[in-house]
């Protein structure tokens, strides 16, 4: 398997000091539980089929992301889709999107980064 974007995320939320078990009752807590050897799994890629809606939410909160990105990740990891609409999105996200399209790539991971940061800060307070 080529495409490996849940993995990837997986891993770059591990890279940032978070450990599977973290991760693992972050879902707990949340009421969709994953189990911690399945954060493993997905970050070495070794998940064959793809996760199923319950699963998702649990990964989404495990990894302290919003389900809509996890749901992206998985499409492209798993079916090899990538969504190209902003339909279901209100008109502020939509503006917000296509200025983010215009931009650099060193720019885009720039204003990716400000807004993690502001996430985990306000999952801080």
């Amino acid at each position: 398997m080529d495409a490996d974007d849940l993995s990837q995320l997986v891993r770059d939320i591990n890279d940032e000091g978070v450990s599977y078990q973290d991760m693992a009752d972050r879902s707990a807590a949340a009421g969709h539980p994953v189990s911690k050897p399945y954060f493993q799994k997905i970050a070495t890629n070794s998940v064959t089929t793809a996760p199923n809606p319950e699963r998702l939410a649990g990964i989404a909160a495990g990894l302290q992301r919003p389900l809509q990105l996890v749901k992206r990740a998985a499409a492209r990891q798993f079916l090899d889709y990538e969504g190209r609409e902003l339909s279901g999105f209100s008109d502020e996200v939509r503006i917000i999107v296509s200025h983010l399209a215009g931009m650099s790539d060193e720019d885009a991971h720039r204003w990716r980064a400000m807004i993690e940061a502001d996430e985990r800060a306000r999952h801080q307070e």
